[in-house]
């Protein structure tokens, strides 16, 4: 048996030094290092690791009988516990956490693909307090399923419970800091203008980016027309795709499509020039 029942050979404010099977729970102040030789060199267990009841024999075989271990008080979270309640408090709807805290620090990422959404005023004054942070992708970036979109962590290895609970307070108050929007699948019509490309004097290289970009987005591309540079020509052929089917809506009703072609000029859903 690897284990036996012992006393703790050491005290002092925040760390103390415990024998290896008295250390099951408690949090190591220290790394421990192994060496097998012509194998491996490195560290077998990092500052901030909490010691399970596995891990006595593993430490006994590197001739470790006892360990410096960290208090922690009920007024102080360990930095794992507290980075799972930060993250907790900054997530809204279509984020997850992704995977386990690791040194205090955990990944969001996105449950689904859409538009990131960070409420930037709130995530300033998170940001504002000691000994946490959160660091974000841009907010209204288009995100895949699966992507780190945040992270958080408490910077000290024992913080204080109550810049925790400030913390997860501030974060609340957004119902959700960090959010991906389900994106509408969008339909979309388009008009590429140009003499040159009218009349096929150059080959058009428009077309092939933008219905990537656009099947990218899972859009629907109702109509692709090409145009001289001529207003009413354009005007006609806006017409068409609206008539196609090139218009969006929302929960109040429908809503005006903006197309714009190549040369700048704006229409509304009407194919009025705006």
């Amino acid at each position: 048996m690897c284990e036996r029942q012992s006393e703790a050979v050491g005290d002092r404010t925040g760390l103390r030094t415990v024998r290896i099977t008295d250390a099951v729970g408690m949090v190591l102040a220290h790394d421990v290092t192994e060496i097998r030789q012509d194998e491996f060199k490195g560290r077998a267990f990092k500052k901030g690791h909490i010691v399970r009841r596995e891990d006595i024999c593993h430490l006994r075989r590197l001739g470790k009988e006892h360990l410096f271990v960290l208090s922690i008080d009920d007024g102080e979270m360990h930095e794992d516990a507290a980075s799972y309640a930060l993250a907790s408090a900054l997530m809204g709807e279509g984020v997850v956490v992704g995977g386990e805290a690791k040194e205090g620090k955990i990944t969001i990422v996105a449950d689904r693909a859409g538009l990131l959404r960070i409420n930037r005023d709130v995530l300033s004054r998170f940001n504002m307090l000691d000994d946490v942070i959160c660091a974000t992708v841009h907010s209204n970036t288009v995100v895949r399923k699966g992507q780190v979109v945040a992270g958080t962590r408490a910077i000290p290895l024992v913080v204080k419970r109550e810049t925790i609970e400030t913390a997860v307070n501030i974060a609340r108050e957004a119902a959700g800091v960090i959010e991906v929007k389900e994106m509408r699948k969008p339909k979309v019509g388009i008009v590429i203008t140009g003499n040159e490309i009218y009349q096929g004097w150059i080959k058009d290289a428009f077309a092939p980016i933008i219905t990537k970009k656009i099947e990218e987005y899972n859009g629907e591309i109702v109509g692709i027309y090409y145009a001289p540079d001529d207003e009413r020509f354009i005007e006609a052929r806006l017409n068409e795709l609206i008539e196609a089917g090139s218009t969006c809506s929302s929960q109040r009703g429908a809503c005006p499509l903006i197309l714009m072609t190549s040369r700048g000029l704006l229409y509304d859903g009407s194919a009025r020039r705006i």
